[in-house]
């Protein structure tokens, strides 16, 4: 497998774009292509591992507060080469924690949708009280959406959760103010009549849903979409300092944090969303991976992980042959 990292435009630079893929290469066997300043790159990658790794060198890349309607007239920029790259099959799939608006109009246009899909949507796993995750889309790619966009959610969705999943019955939800049919806005009140045709449709999910492991997938709009993902991390970051502090406040806190530590760990894990690395954006023709601009190393190689899973299920595929059939 070959994987492109665009290593350019992070918050943190291409520091921790190479460490995560450096721990990664630990892990699994891939081929990567890093695409980037290789003056930044190659004094980062060990020497034991540098014939490994491919760089293609580029200075330039799309800053965070550019438009991302400049990305296509940048054609030296790294997304726009690593897109190019990956059209013409030099690559079976790309990572960015660049510019996401810039990542997203580049696969839609370079890359292409697959047929039949109306919009490309980023999905993304949140944590929930059971041994499961729920997939949420959109989470962000489109923020005005028409009822039949979010109908291709839930069918890209239900193949997502099949094919990399691994949930033989994936069971959609449509996100709503509450689970009556008749409850919601115009927009999910128009989705619904749409959505309850379709056989593993399970009606509306409120908000406390994406939590608690009733649906495996649960569609909105990427407003609303990315509202809730950025809140639930918001809410998990202050969970966490609210638990230091109160830990901190008493030497029983402090020792019964200790004899847990264990849970406290686990914890953390399920809802740091490192550990889920990126957000694969659905309904293009090739793997695409949007990570956050935050991302840390442990990010990226989780992304790395998701683009490798993307490829193996061959989930592009999956979708496109739902499509023909919808």
């Amino acid at each position: 497998m070959k994987i492109i990292i665009d290593a350019m435009g992070g918050d943190y630079g291409v520091q921790p774009i190479i460490q995560g893929l450096v721990q990664a290469l630990k892990q699994r066997c891939f081929t990567p292509i890093v695409v980037g300043d290789e003056h930044q790159i190659k004094p980062l990658i060990p020497a034991s591992i540098s014939h490994q790794i491919q760089i293609h060198h580029t200075a330039d890349f799309i800053k965070m507060e550019e438009p991302a309607s400049s990305a296509i007239k940048r054609t030296e920029s790294s997304i726009y080469l690593g897109m190019e790259m990956l059209k013409n099959d030099q690559a079976d799939a790309l990572i960015s924690a660049g510019h996401s608006g810039a990542s997203m109009s580049l696969a839609t246009l370079r890359i292409g949708r697959i047929k039949g899909v109306s919009r490309p949507a980023i999905c993304t796993l949140m944590p929930t009280s059971q041994d499961k995750y729920t997939l949420l889309l959109d989470a962000g790619a489109n923020t005005d959406c028409k009822p039949e966009y979010l109908v291709d959610f839930a069918l890209m969705g239900y193949e997502y959760a099949k094919s990399v999943m691994g949930i033989q019955n994936p069971k959609i939800g449509l996100l709503s103010n509450g689970e009556e049919d008749t409850k919601g806005n115009e927009l999910t009140k128009e989705s619904f009549a749409l959505l309850k045709s379709l056989p593993f449709f399970a009606g509306n999910a409120e908000g406390k849903n994406l939590f608690d492991g009733n649906f495996d997938v649960i569609v909105c709009d990427g407003f609303i979409g990315n509202v809730v993902l950025k809140t639930s991390e918001g809410v998990a970051q202050a969970i966490g300092k609210i638990l230091k502090t109160e830990i901190k406040k008493s030497y029983l806190s402090m020792l019964g944090a200790f004899l847990m530590k264990g849970v406290f760990a686990s914890l953390k894990k399920k809802t740091d969303h490192s550990e889920y690395g990126g957000a694969p954006l659905l309904g293009v023709q090739k793997p695409v991976i949007i990570s956050h601009g935050s991302s840390n190393a442990r990010a990226i190689e989780c992304a790395i992980y998701q683009a490798i899973y993307t490829i193996e299920s061959r989930v592009c595929e999956k979708i496109e042959y739902a499509f023909t059939q919808k």
